[in-house]
């Protein structure tokens, strides 16, 4: 699975040097001896314990669970049992936000980091989970895994740190006048997240990998990307906005704004997860040199734009699809979430022998608000 993972990387390296878009090389000053005695330990953990870095049973209960709970409210809706109570009308579509960040959190992550099965055709069926909620698998796979795992926290690389000029995530981001009130505004952008995706961001993304060659470098041909990503749109709204649209008796208006809510929770929700592990005052925003290249140790460079948060709350951890241990995602992203948490004790100890940070947030909450002081800090 490491060879999948990172062979697919190095592929897609190779190609866009080969179209001048050059990516950033770390080089590090030291022999790596933090990244290759971290990798002996864990390994050495699997090892003993007789386990997989992929998921077991815990993972595919979840994979039961999670959509059930954006599904089953859906049909409730459909059955016209409550369009008499709107508060359970809206609820229900409430509910299925809860369900359908839980799946992309809990399900579609690990899967398209090939990290739930060692058959990857396994993987890549579950990882379009996220065309359910209206995106597209291959987008976010680009987007994610090669822009924002290779690139953590690189202005003009990591496109999990650029919101399109409306807000400032880094220090080498030009600022602007409206930014000043972005601490305020930024958690209703965030609701809009996946609404943006569903409706046009995702065109616009898989236009914008074509031309710097990373559809192709994918094995995949635009044209023929571009048709599926318009039929996977058009299944989307037949199924959660048009039928309910024709086969309920209830103003056309209380279902759109029902399915404008359950995206805007669902949007807030994730942003909410992924951004205290990265835009957090523990972060770093390294820069290339005029040579493209960083000068330090890229396994070492995870930790350093990285964080962890809320580490203890285990039924927090299980919804988040183990996400709060960031660190240990980066550090070793084809493994399944499931093992995180005993992981993070080894990355801790060793980061510690060998004077590395390691940043770790005791509390949710705490991380939300270090977030929001990183906010204000760019807002000018």
């Amino acid at each position: 699975m490491e060879e999948y993972y990172y062979g697919t990387f190095a592929r897609i390296c190779t190609f866009m040097t080969n179209n001048k878009f050059k990516p950033v090389r770390f080089i590090s000053n030291n022999d790596l001896d933090f990244g290759k005695e971290l990798r002996k330990r864990v390994n050495a953990y699997f090892k003993e314990n007789k386990i997989e870095k992929t998921g077991d049973y815990r993972i595919w209960i979840k994979i039961i669970i999670m959509p059930m709970l954006y599904l089953a409210p859906f049909g409730l809706i459909l059955s016209g049992l409550f369009l008499e109570n709107l508060i359970v009308f809206f609820g229900l579509w409430l509910l299925m936000a809860i369900g359908m960040a839980g799946c992309g959190l809990g399900i579609m992550h690990d899967a398209n980091h090939g990290a739930i099965s060692k058959n990857q055709k396994v993987n890549n069926f579950i990882g379009y989970v996220i065309n359910l909620a209206g995106g597209y698998a291959l987008n976010w796979k680009i987007q994610h895994n090669v822009l924002h795992h290779s690139y953590t926290n690189i202005d003009g690389y990591d496109e999990d740190i650029a919101p399109s000029g409306v807000m400032r995530f880094s220090p080498h981001q030009p600022a602007k006048p409206f930014f000043r009130f972005q601490h305020i505004y930024a958690w209703f952008l965030y609701g809009l997240m996946t609404l943006s995706w569903t409706l046009w961001k995702d065109f616009l993304s898989l236009s914008r990998y074509n031309k710097k060659g990373l559809i192709e470098a994918q094995g995949r041909v635009y044209i023929n990307e571009l048709a599926k990503l318009i039929i996977h749109k058009l299944i989307y709204f037949a199924i959660f906005l048009v039928m309910p649209i024709l086969m309920l008796d209830i103003e056309w208006y209380l279902i759109v704004l029902g399915w404008f809510c359950m995206h805007f929770v669902t949007g807030l929700i994730l942003a909410c997860i992924f951004q205290p592990a990265h835009v957090v005052p523990s972060s770093e925003f390294p820069l290339p040199n005029d040579e493209n290249k960083i000068i330090g140790d890229k396994t070492i460079h995870q930790l350093q734009t990285t964080a962890n948060f809320a580490p203890k709350n285990r039924l927090f951890s299980w919804y988040v699809g183990g996400l709060n241990y960031q660190i240990e995602h980066h550090l070793f992203p084809n493994m399944c979430h499931i093992h995180h948490r005993k992981i993070s004790k080894i990355v801790e100890e060793t980061a510690k022998e060998f004077n590395v940070p390691y940043h770790s947030e005791p509390t949710f909450i705490g991380a939300l608000y270090k977030h929001a002081k990183m906010l204000y800090k760019f807002r000018k």
